[in-house]
């Protein structure tokens, strides 16, 4: 096994190739965050967070900056039609590029008062965007534009782009930072990232049971059942994803970190920077050898890494 991994759990061998290596790809941000795949053309589109830029790679044509300044973008994701859907720290909004490449405000309140400022966000299969809303980008002179804090909390939405509905759907956390859905969409991961400015503030990984939708629209309940899923040391969880089988791959200060569906950490893939955020690209079979795998990309730090897998994430 490669120096970049660390197992404490045996099922980690089915996940992680065996001769795996972490590849630096570009590392001229400031800040790297978000990192979003198209397998159109084999690229990565990421937020220089604190740079203020969004950029992108590609296997072809290399590092560009595709957007500057950005409003402080920070998570993207893609919609069902393959739109870039990304929060935007600066505007305090959720924005997305129309397939004209304009960028349009999606949302930025909730019950007349602007939201604090979106930091991540998934799109799921009936192409809702649930986003989390800490305030960094007020608290944070490089997140952001500054300003007053206008909700009472920092919560977990439910938006729904078609109805114009938008809806708390976690309110019992102190900082939301990332999330992620399992496979089948019936629990939802949130990380907790308090710590990062808050002494004695949670670190860790909150799962909650996604309800179905009628009682959901009766009763404006979305999640039920929230509990911890892990704790995460050292610092905090960031961005998180989740794999085909549900195992939960989470940022952390000296790592990206592997979970079981069961919480049991099963290793970790270390990384020369503090990982902020990660995501699955690439295609079955598109390695040399012609072997099934996938590629999990990292921001951290200045930088943008890859290492090769063997599992496929969920990602549009």
């Amino acid at each position: 096994m490669a120096e970049a991994i660390e197992i404490y759990d045996d099922r980690l061998l089915a996940i992680v190739r065996p001769d795996a290596s972490l590849q630096l790809l570009a590392n001229d941000a400031v800040h790297s965050e978000g990192p979003v795949y198209f397998h159109e053309d084999d690229s990565v589109v990421w937020s220089d967070a604190h740079g203020n830029r969004l950029l992108r790679w590609s296997s072809t044509d290399g590092v560009s900056v595709l957007r500057s300044p950005s409003d402080y973008q920070s998570g993207n994701y893609r919609d069902l039609e393959g739109r870039l859907v990304a929060c935007s720290s600066g505007l305090r909004a959720i924005i997305r590029r129309e397939h004209d490449n304009e960028w349009k405000v999606l949302v930025d309140r909730y019950q007349k008062k602007r939201l604090n400022s979106p930091n991540d966000l998934v799109v799921k299969s009936d192409n809702t965007i649930w986003f989390t809303d800490p305030p960094y980008g007020i608290t944070e002179p490089n997140q952001g534009y500054g300003g007053e804090q206008e909700q009472p909390g920092s919560y977990v939405y439910r938006f729904d782009p078609a109805t114009g509905e938008i809806y708390p759907v976690v309110t019992d956390m102190v900082r939301p930072n990332g999330l992620a859905f399992s496979p089948d969409e019936s629990l939802l991961y949130v990380s907790d990232t308090a710590a990062f400015n808050i002494p004695g503030g949670p670190h860790h990984i909150r799962v909650y049971e996604v309800v179905g939708v009628g009682v959901a629209r009766r009763r404006h309940r979305y999640l039920k059942n929230g509990h911890v899923f892990a704790v995460i040391d050292p610092g905090q969880p960031d961005g998180l994803r989740v794999d085909e089988h549900g195992n939960v791959f989470t940022s952390s200060e000296d790592s990206v970190q592997i979970y079981a569906p069961d919480g049991t950490r099963l290793g970790k893939i270390f990384v020369p920077e503090t990982s902020a955020n990660l995501t699955f690209g690439g295609k079955k079979g598109d390695s040399l050898s012609g072997t099934l795998r996938e590629r999990l990309f990292i921001t951290a730090g200045h930088s943008l890494y890859v290492i090769e897998l063997n599992t496929c994430g969920l990602q549009l």
